[in-house]
């Protein structure tokens, strides 16, 4: 029997486990009225410790995401413990995505580029399909080059996000750190992030994506839509 095919790994629920929740837990639960401190930093390590392990014994692959998303959020809570000023916590914003734009460059001497996961998703693309046609075409000298081109555009919508994230926190957050005035910027911190932040870097990352997909449309003689999941190859006659 053959062996059973990898399951690829949700990326939504990969951002919620590592991200959104351990945000959430910090910002709206660790008040003396419900967790503490101390309880909240716990709890919101939960998630990305558990979340790679499972994944781990999933897949076993060491989840990249998780690392970061656990120092993070160690970070953030380690810094609310010591009630440090808020530009420590625009050099942290600023700090996680730099490393993760540094991970995706130095990922390209591994076996498995950080910009496969991010990109080149089985869940978005039909990368079986893609990868066929190029081995057809003799075409993976060319796809490597543009694996080590994407993986550049990857990292510099990182640094972007590392330069508005800085910028934003380092604007807002200017009252006495453990005051509610403190918590309040915060919370505003992380709800202007998503304007600030979020539409500027997704709108960087679909022209990364776009610029992959149109290559790889030259590339493997493909049509964009044979080459996103869901099309089914045409039966020749």
């Amino acid at each position: 029997m053959a062996e059973a095919q990898k399951r690829p790994e949700n990326l939504v629920v990969n951002l919620i486990c590592n991200i959104a929740i351990p945000t959430v837990i910090l910002m709206k639960f660790s008040s003396d009225k419900w967790l503490g401190p101390v309880w909240g930093l716990i709890v919101a390590l939960i998630f990305p410790l558990g979340y790679g392990l499972w994944d781990f014994i999933q897949r076993r692959e060491t989840n990249l995401f998780s690392i970061i998303g656990f120092f993070s959020v160690l970070l953030s809570g380690g810094l609310g413990l010591l009630k440090v000023g808020g530009i420590w916590f625009a050099i942290k914003d600023a700090a996680v995505p730099l490393v993760m734009g540094a991970a995706v460059l130095v990922s390209l001497k591994t076996k498995k580029p950080l910009v496969r996961t991010v990109l080149l998703n089985d869940q978005i693309l039909d990368v079986p399909r893609v990868e066929t046609a190029l081995a057809e075409r003799g075409q993976w000298p060319a796809f490597e080059k543009l694996l080590v081109n994407a993986s550049l555009g990857l990292a510099a919508s990182f640094v972007l996000v590392a330069v508005l994230h800085f910028a934003l926190v380092f604007h807002i957050l200017k009252s006495p750190p453990g005051t509610p005035e403190f918590n309040a910027e915060l919370g505003r911190v992380h709800g202007l992030s998503l304007v600030v932040v979020g539409i500027p870097s997704m709108l960087s990352l679909m022209l990364v994506l776009w610029r992959v997909v149109s290559r790889l449309e030259a590339l493997s003689g493909l049509t964009g839509d044979e080459i996103f999941k869901g099309e089914k190859p045409k039966e020749k006659s």
